[in-house]
């Protein structure tokens, strides 16, 4: 670990603040982000889905639309999706995630500016008796000091090190905004998928009843036949064994209904009873939208959350690549305080007890490569983990 610095000292400040700009803007103007730039990962796709019509392969795909559900035109499924996404746990977890990875993400930009601290003392002192031998104790005066100052320091980033840092913490910050998104889709889609089931269990219940009343019709009109002599018993056990195979139907589909019920319950955060009512008013099926254009395979993958949030976790780990990397060269800091200090508090703001320096830092650990190295290879491998996924 080798650390130097120059410092220069002045009474008023402003000078050597003079001095240190020429070093400052060529550090800048020689500044370089070290480590790989992040590059999106291509892969073959097909141009367009197999089987597709011409049609549909020269469509302009729809823009993405966040609320889709809202599409089928059904009041009841938009207010459970809502009712949802308001009530899952998961959810929260997931958005204190994003909220902490944008805290994170403010905090590294500001290593970007300097930092400023203000301090401020006020002491007072007596010598003792080995310091002032032979003097006695009445005689010995105390001594007041008051110092006030405000200082900054700040990192010079020639290469790159805390940008590398704050595009990791971006680009970290964009997966977990995507994973939010997936999780929004995958609760929505639950639901969307648990309400169609209901209502097309409810209509298949719907005339799984019916059939049972015409059949009981039909089979009393063949008994009647029967008894009358017109008609074979063939007849009246076919009707009957009809008639029990659509009964036998009913409570099944009554079970499917209730399991429907109370799944959409738990996604909502609800009581099943709270919802019997609502869901058990017949309703017909929501219409599905006209046409659905996806766009090429392709685009249809780069839409997916889930996708998106592992391409940023790829851009954050090669980042951190350029930041484990930045550990092999110096790290130059630029530092400066202004203050004033003084022996009586009415004189600490005078023009003869103003004080101030400004240093410039240099800081390498030249001799922990290999330790570094191995950081380095961690990132490496960490990203090409983040490749594979």
């Amino acid at each position: 670990m080798v650390r130097s610095s120059i410092v220069r000292s002045s009474p008023r400040g402003g000078s050597a603040w003079r001095v240190a700009m020429p070093a400052l803007v060529a550090a800048l103007l020689a500044a370089c982000a070290v480590g790989p730039d992040y590059v999106r990962p291509t892969s073959p796709e097909p141009a367009t889905f197999a089987r597709a019509t011409p049609a549909q392969s020269a469509a302009t795909p729809a823009p993405a639309d966040d609320a889709f559900w809202e599409r089928f035109g059904d009041p009841v499924l938009t207010g459970l999706v809502e009712e949802a996404l308001a009530a899952n746990n998961d959810l929260r977890v997931a958005l204190s995630r994003y909220d902490g990875a944008n805290a994170l993400l403010r905090e590294s930009k500001f290593d970007q500016i300097p930092t400023i601290t203000a301090h401020g003392t006020a002491s007072r002192s007596r010598l003792s008796a080995d310091q002032a031998p032979g003097v006695p104790r009445d005689a010995r005066q105390d001594v007041d000091s008051y110092d006030v100052n405000a200082s900054a320091t700040w990192e010079l980033d020639v290469f790159g090190r805390v940008r590398r840092n704050v595009e990791a913490n971006r680009a970290g910050a964009e997966a977990t905004a995507n994973d939010l998104a997936a999780l929004q889709v995958a609760i929505v889609g639950d639901v969307a998928r648990n309400y169609f089931e209901l209502r097309g269990l409810q209509e298949r219940l719907r005339v799984a009843r019916d059939n049972a009343e015409n059949q009981r019709e039909t089979l009393r009109l063949v008994q009647a036949r029967f008894d009358a002599g017109r008609g074979t018993e063939f007849d009246t056990s076919r009707a009957r064994a009809q008639l029990e195979t659509t009964l036998a139907l009913v409570p099944a589909l009554e079970a499917d209904v209730a399991v429907a019920e109370h799944r959409i319950a738990v996604l909502t955060g609800r009581t099943p009873e709270a919802l019997i009512a609502e869901l058990d008013a017949p309703v017909a099926l929501p219409a599905l939208p006209d046409r659905i254009d996806a766009g090429t395979p392709g685009e249809l993958l780069r839409r997916r959350p889930d996708i998106a949030a592992a391409e940023e976790r790829l851009h954050a780990a090669t980042a951190r690549i350029g930041v484990a990397t930045a550990d092999l060269f110096p790290r130059f800091t630029l530092g400066g305080l202004i203050g004033s200090q003084a022996g009586d508090a009415s004189a600490l703001f005078g023009g003869d007890s103003q004080t101030g320096f400004v240093a410039l830092g240099i800081d390498w650990s030249f001799l922990d490569v290999g330790r570094v190295r191995a950081r380095i290879a961690a990132a490496d491998a960490n990203a090409e983990g983040e490749l594979a996924s």
